[in-house]
C-alpha cells in the first residue's frame, strides 16, 4: 500500500535505506528500450535530491525546461461504459451519480475546440467512454478529427480498443495522437480491471503505431499498488519498440461509488519520484502531469515540472473530474517563469545550460 504523506498522523517510521549508486544519465540521443526492472527500482530508491537532479539534467537535454505543453481534454461521450476499471466513475457497474450522455454532435465538439485554441491550447483531446468504437460511430469521430485539424490544433483521441482497420481510418483522417493507457504493471493489473487483458491494451498500441499515429500512453498511481508496480508500468512503456510520444502520469482521483473510493493517499514525494523516473527512462517523450492535479498544491506542481513533467491538461474539467482552472495554471506559470510550449517546437533547447551537461558528464 502507498506510504502515508510525511508528517501525517498515519505515517509509519521509515527504516533507513542504504544509498544506491545513481544509474548513469542517458547520453543525448541514447534512448534505450532494454530497461531491467532492477535498474528502474534502483532509480526509485535513490535519495530524492539525486533522483531529481538526474531527471532534470536529462530533461534539459531534450526540452526547454521552462516550457510546458498545454492541451485540452473534452469528453465527447460520457458514461455507460461496460468495463469494470476500479477507478472509473464512467463504468455502468458502479453507482457514482454520473449521468450518461450520448456522443456529442460534431459541431458541438468543434465549438469546444475553437474555445480551446482561443485560450492557448495547442492540442485538443477527445475522449469517449467506450470499450471500443462501433463502426457506426467512426464517421462522426473522423469528422471531429478533420474539423480539429482545420483549426490548426494537434488532435488526440481515446476511444477504447481499436481494430487495425479503425486505427488506419483515424490515421487517414489525420489524427495525430491516440491515447490508450496501460494503467499499471502487468502484475497488479488484474486487481484493477478484468474486462480486458493487458495484451489487449498492448495490441491497440501496436495497431496505432502500425497505422502511423503517435502514441499517448501512461498510467495511474495511488491505486494501492507497490513501488515495484510503478517501476513495472514504466518498464512496459520504456521498452516499447518506440517510446510513447506522450506519457500521462495520473494520480488516482477517488470517486464515491467506485471500488477505490477509500484508497489511502499516495505519498506526494512518491508521485514526484514516478515523474522523475519516467523522464529518465523516456527522455524525448512529453511527460504529462495529468489527473489528480486538483489535489496538488503549487509546490507539488513546481516539483513535478522540475522533475521533468512538461505537459498538462488545461481547463476546469478532466473528462468527468475537476481540474485546476485555466487562470490558476497561467498564474503559476507566470510565477515560475514557464511559458506554454508552441506547437512543433524542437525538443532540444537552443542554448542549453552547460553546467548541467558538465555535471552529467562527470
Amino acid at each position: 500500500m502507498p506510504t502515508a504523506a510525511p508528517g501525517s498522523p498515519s505515517a509509519a517510521p521509515v527504516a533507513p535505506v542504504a544509498p544506491v549508486a545513481p544509474v548513469a544519465p542517458v547520453a543525448h540521443g541514447d534512448i534505450r528500450h532494454d530497461w531491467r526492472r532492477e535498474e528502474i527500482e534502483a532509480l526509485f530508491r535513490q535519495p530524492f535530491n539525486d533522483l531529481l537532479f538526474q531527471a532534470h539534467t536529462v530533461h534539459r537535454r531534450y526540452f526547454d525546461p521552462n516550457e510546458v505543453q498545454v492541451s485540452t481534454l473534452l469528453s465527447i461521450k460520457t458514461g455507460a461504459c461496460p468495463e469494470d476499471c476500479a477507478y472509473c466513475p464512467q463504468s455502468t457497474r458502479y453507482d457514482t451519480g454520473l449521468e450518461a450522455e450520448k456522443l456529442m454532435e460534431v459541431e458541438q465538439v468543434l465549438e469546444q475546440a475553437r474555445a480551446a485554441a482561443a485560450s492557448g491550447a495547442t492540442r485538443f483531446c477527445m475522449g469517449a467512454a467506450w470499450r471500443s468504437p462501433k463502426n457506426r460511430d467512426m464517421p462522426y469521430v473522423v469528422a471531429m478529427v478533420k474539423g480539429v485539424k482545420e483549426l490548426g490544433l494537434e488532435s488526440c483521441m481515446t476511444l477504447g480498443m481499436l481494430t487495425q482497420a479503425q486505427a488506419r481510418e483515424l490515421a487517414d483522417a489525420g489524427l495525430d495522437y491516440y491515447n490508450h493507457n496501460l494503467d499499471t504493471s502487468p502484475e497488479f493489473y488484474g486487481d484493477i480491471i478484468t474486462t480486458r487483458t493487458y495484451e489487449d491494451r498492448l495490441d491497440t498500441l501496436g495497431h496505432v503505431r502500425d497505422a502511423g499515429m503517435k502514441i499517448c500512453s501512461g498510467g495511474i498511481v495511488g491505486m494501492g499498488e507497490e513501488q515495484g508496480d510503478r517501476a513495472g508500468l514504466l518498464q512496459q512503456l520504456a521498452n516499447l519498440p518506440v517510446h510513447p510520444e506522450s506519457v500521462p502520469i495520473n494520480m488516482l482521483v477517488r470517486v464515491e461509488g467506485t471500488p477505490l473510493a477509500d484508497e489511502a493517499d499516495l505519498d506526494p514525494f512518491e508521485f514526484i519520484r514516478t515523474i522523475a523516473v519516467a523522464r529518465i527512462l523516456m527522455p524525448a517523450s512529453h511527460v504529462r502531469l495529468s489527473a489528480g492535479r486538483e489535489e496538488m498544491n503549487e509546490q507539488m506542481h513546481a516539483l513535478a515540472y522540475f522533475a521533468g513533467a512538461n505537459s498538462i491538461f488545461y481547463g476546469e474539467k478532466l473528462l468527468t473530474t475537476p481540474n485546476p482552472g485555466a487562470n490558476k495554471d497561467m498564474a503559476l506559470f507566470a510565477r515560475l517563469g514557464i511559458a506554454p510550449e508552441a506547437r512543433d517546437v524542437a525538443h532540444a533547447p537552443q542554448n542549453p545550460d552547460p553546467r548541467f551537461y558538465n555535471a552529467a558528464a562527470h
